[in-house]
């Protein structure tokens, strides 16, 4: 045999075996998606603590007797619970893994519901929903983290944003049955998805690299190839996961003073910025208080939160298939956009009410605006944040920096949150113009700021970002 024969040859075993391996990275199996969907069942539990809020804010204060400040306490709560959540979320996840964090976020969980339904009083009402966000807080981190980890890059977009998708299916549902169904009965079937989680938690792998982390270097591989298939040849992937980890083991310990390192700089400013940009859109308020909007609007509540709940899922959907075709920051720009335009239609509308002109327009306009915000919400800015939070920052940091990116999220949330219904009750137009110049902001700040993350590897990203200002 001559020399370039045997040099075809070896080429050609490369190439074959190149291409087994991109068969194997576009492979998605049983186990993903089994896995994906045990995960965010904790999507869906977040989902219908924040719908909760606007279907059972006639009941509750009824039958509680609660002012409006009490409420609206109540309704920011959960925000405040976030907050404590996310500060712990990031060593919890690295200590008791992403399955164990799922776990313990549960117990929080059914406690708060069990609170809620049970409750004679406003106190262990508010404790109830303290906890509801404690364990949300802990979701809000863990959930995208461990998608990312565990899906192949061409679908982890998608897989990611699955996360948006069922947060909308629960507030779809307690849109759609909050005012047929009591307050009380509708805490308890918040129950639903959270024993769902507990139990199918038992049959989903640890995160492979998380286990690599951890120095568990067999049951890392034993992870990854039940994720990718017994079949798979995971060499490659395995290897990859193994020397990021050795590298990042020969440096030292992360901490959060070493987020402020220069070369940490455009992830971090990425990743709070979209959250506070998510946040200060008034999307908080919106999706705690919808049906206060509808009211100041002169639009049924009721028939609005029905709109809402039909609307809702498809549109989740509509960003679920558009991550990864459209990519990240062209879906982000149009989403915000959308919310831009949403917010300067509401403003004009309750700025035509207050000098009382086009009042029959009025409620058909807060209509549009409404459901045209939350609409471009859940397409883009909903759930992309929180994907790119799982993508721009590499291991030795991730724990440092995912409970930053959380807790400023949960922070900003909280101060939106329980300002919203005093700011309405100030300046119903004044507020929406506020949103609207955030929105406007956030425009210009995705398209400066924001990469294109799509089908690239957490090392590729985590890379070319950590190398931005070197």
């Amino acid at each position: 045999m001559t020399m370039s024969e045997n040099q075809r040859n070896l080429e050609s075993g490369l190439l074959l075996k190149k291409n087994q391996n991109d068969v194997n990275e576009c492979r998605v199996t049983p186990v993903v998606l089994f896995s994906t969907f045990v995960s965010v069942c904790g999507s869906f539990c977040y989902g219908c603590a924040a719908g909760y809020s606007s279907v059972a804010q006639t009941g509750i204060t009824t039958d509680l007797g609660l002012t409006v400040a009490q409420y609206s306490i109540f309704g920011s709560i959960m925000t405040f619970g976030g907050m404590f959540g996310a500060i712990f979320s990031g060593k919890v996840a690295d200590i008791m893994g992403r399955k164990g964090t799922m776990w313990f976020a549960q117990i929080f969980c059914i406690f708060g519901w069990l609170a809620i339904a049970f409750t004679n009083n406003s106190i262990l009402l508010d404790v109830g929903r303290l906890s509801t966000g404690f364990s949300v807080g802990l979701f809000s981190y863990v959930i995208p983290v461990y998608i990312a980890e565990i899906t192949p890059k061409h679908v982890r977009g998608a897989f990611v944003f699955a996360n948006q998708l069922f947060q909308s299916c629960g507030l779809s549902l307690y849109y759609a049955i909050g005012s047929f169904v009591h307050w009380r009965k509708l805490a308890l079937i918040g129950l639903i998805p959270c024993a769902l989680q507990v139990v199918c938690l038992f049959f989903i792998p640890e995160s492979p690299r998380l286990l690599g982390k951890w120095g568990r270097e067999k049951e890392c591989k034993a992870s990854l190839q039940r994720l990718r298939g017994d079949d798979a040849d995971i060499s490659e992937e395995a290897n990859t996961i193994k020397e990021t980890m050795m590298l990042f083991d020969q440096g030292p310990k992360s901490s959060v003073m070493d987020l402020f390192q220069r070369r940490y700089a455009p992830s971090v400013v990425i990743g709070v910025g979209l959250m506070l940009l998510q946040q200060f859109s008034g999307s908080s308020g919106i999706m705690l208080y919808v049906g206060s909007v509808f009211d100041k609007g002169g639009f049924s509540s009721s028939i609005g939160s029905m709109i809402l709940a039909v609307i809702m899922i498809p549109k989740a959907l509509l960003g679920l298939i558009l991550v990864e075709k459209m990519g990240r920051r062209p879906l982000l720009l149009a989403s915000t956009g959308g919310m831009c335009f949403s917010s300067l239609l509401l403003s004009f509308s309750f700025c035509f009410r207050s000098y009382g002109m086009l009042d029959e327009l009025t409620p058909v306009f807060t209509c549009i605006g409404v459901v045209g915000f939350i609409s471009s919400f859940a397409v883009g800015m909903g759930g992309l944040p929180w994907i790119i939070m799982s993508e721009i920052f590499p291991m030795n940091v991730k724990v440092s920096a995912g409970t930053l990116v959380t807790l400023s999220n949960w922070s900003f949330g909280w101060i939106i949150a329980f300002a919203y219904n005093f700011m309405l009750e100030w300046n119903a137009s004044g507020t929406f113009l506020i949103f609207f110049s955030v929105c406007g902001a956030g425009i210009v700040f995705v398209y400066a700021m924001v990469p294109e993350t799509k089908g690239r590897t957490l090392e590729e990203i985590q890379s070319s970002l950590t190398d931005f200002l070197q």
